[in-house]
Parts: C-alpha cells; structure tokens; sequence
C-alpha cells in the first residue's frame, strides 16, 4: 500500500530542484497533510484583566510598571506550536514562581505575628495582594488554550522576585528581634541569678555564724590578724551584742560592734543597717584605730565593761 505521506517528485522535474512556484507547491502538498510536518494552527491572544495588572502592580510601596501593555492587552502574533509551547512552559514557570513567592510570604507574615515582637522602623510584613491579582489573571489566561501572556508572565515573574526579596527581609529582621529577644531573656536571667545569689550571700552573712566567718576573711586579708586576734574579737562581739546586726541597746549603741551612735557605721557602706559585713568592717576599723588589735579591746572590754 502506497504510503500517503510519502513526497513524491513531479514527473518530467528533477526530485531537488523544483523549478517554479507552482511544482514547489505540488511537491510539498502531500508533506503538509503530514503529522510530523503539518503547520501549527495559528492563534490570537487575548487576555481579559490583563491591563489593570500590568499596569500598576504594587512591590512595597512602588509600583511596577509594564509600558508595552500598561494602556491595553494587545493581541499577540500568531505562532507555532513549538512557540506555543514554550510560552506556555514560561507561564507554567511564573505561576510557580508566584505561589512560591506567596506562600513564602504569607508564612513570614504568620511568624511575625506569632511573634508578637515589635520590629521597629524595620519592614514588618509583605504585601502580597498585588501577586495575589497578578496570579489569578495570568492563572486564567493559562487555562485558555487559545491564549498566552509572556508578557504578564515576565512581569509576574519580576513581580514574585521582589516579594521574595522582601520576604528575606522581613525574616532577617524578624530573624534580628528573635536574637535580641533571646540576648535580653538571657541577661535578664543572669541579673535576676546573681541577684538571687548575692540576696542568699547577704542572708548568710547576716547570721553570726556567717558574719563571723566575714570577719575572719577580713582580719586575715586587710590586717593581718590570726586566729588568736579573732578569738579575742568573738569574745568581744559575744558580749556587746552576740553577733547580731539587728541589735539595739537603749542608750544608741546599734549593730554588731555596738557604734554609738549607729550612723557612724555609714562611713562604711550606706547599707549598715542592713548589712552584717558593713558592721564588721566598720568594727574592725575602729577596733584597730582606737586599740590596734582586736585582743586589747577585749581587754579594755574586760576592764571597763566597754570599748
């Protein structure tokens, strides 16, 4: 059976040199009714909606402009099917890219705002309304199969770049609050410990026993006294006032070394009414001033009822 689609030359006419228009025409019309060959249909474009997309699509705060297209949706020239075809892969690839670029937004939106920290000057969120319209048409412009847009799909594609663009923003300042939120949490947390740690500390210290132990520190470390000079000064300090910071005598005499009156301590440390180790260094202060060691006070203690 006689193939169909088989070329067959004019009679009397050489196969590869056809020699005017008319046998040109006889040649080649078994080869158009060809599948493999045939010429794509042609088609027309119209897009609906096109123009109010492209023409002002909003990308924080500016808009973007399309000038071939921004006054009408021109008709497009007919093309082939392999054009078709590529434009419609070029459609496909912007309609990707915008939903990417939305979803991408939309979820840095939701993280800002479950957040709930404060930006500042910074972008904060990313409109995506604009994309959003732009989207839809060239979404309904793509179902129509008589109908392609490479230009909205160039302008969209633009279009979701910028928003991606913003989008990384947004996360790198959300990213930076996250940061300096966690920053401050922490120093808070470590304020609060020493506090917590220095609070303990002084209730410590505001025992005898813990005051006692101050006082050996800062005879050894400040005056060089041993153990004799501080059992002569626990003696001492028993007597006056059994190392009690609190402690108040009628006639003015306050604290631990019993200062008459108590306001002298403050030379000492603003905190001496509440602080055993302010009294004990104010103490020791005057013990050494007044008697050079804690041993002759006890002694003039001893003798006179006080020092």
């Amino acid at each position: 059976m006689q193939d169909r689609y088989l070329v067959r030359p004019t009679r009397g006419r050489s196969r590869h040199h056809p020699s005017d228009a008319e046998d040109f025409k006889d040649r080649y019309f078994v080869m158009s009714r060809n599948p493999f060959f045939r010429s794509a249909r042609r088609k027309t474009l119209t897009i609906v909606g096109a123009t109010a997309v492209l023409g002002a699509l909003a990308v924080g705060g500016a808009v973007l402009i399309a000038p071939a297209v921004a006054s009408a949706a021109p008709a497009a020239a007919p093309v082939d099917d392999v054009t078709s075809y590529n434009q419609r892969v070029q459609v496909r690839a912007a309609l990707d890219t915008a939903k990417t670029a939305i979803a991408d937004a939309t979820a840095v939106n939701a993280d800002v705002k479950s957040s709930g920290l404060d930006l500042g000057q910074a972008r904060k969120l990313v409109d995506v309304t604009g994309l959003q319209s732009a989207h839809e048409v060239l979404s309904d412009a793509a179902s129509d199969k008589g109908a392609v847009n490479t230009t909205l799909a160039v302008v969209v594609t633009d279009y979701s770049e910028k928003i991606e663009s913003q989008v990384a923003e947004v996360r790198t300042n959300l990213n930076n609050a996250v940061a300096q939120k966690q920053a401050a949490d922490a120093a808070a947390a470590q304020a609060a410990a020493a506090a917590q740690a220095a609070a303990e500390a002084q209730a410590a210290a505001n025992t005898p026993d813990g005051a006692r132990a101050a006082a050996q520190q800062i005879m050894a470390s400040e005056y060089g006294w041993g153990d004799d000079q501080f059992q002569c000064l626990n003696s001492l300090w028993n007597k006056e006032s059994g190392w009690d910071y609190q402690a108040y005598n009628p006639s003015g005499a306050t604290g631990i070394p019993q200062a008459l009156p108590g306001g002298k301590m403050a030379s000492a440390g603003d905190d001496w009414e509440t602080n055993a180790v302010t009294q004990v260094r104010w103490g020791l202060g005057y013990i050494s001033s007044v008697y050079g060691t804690p041993c002759s006070a006890w002694g003039h203690s001893q003798a006179t009822n006080w020092y």
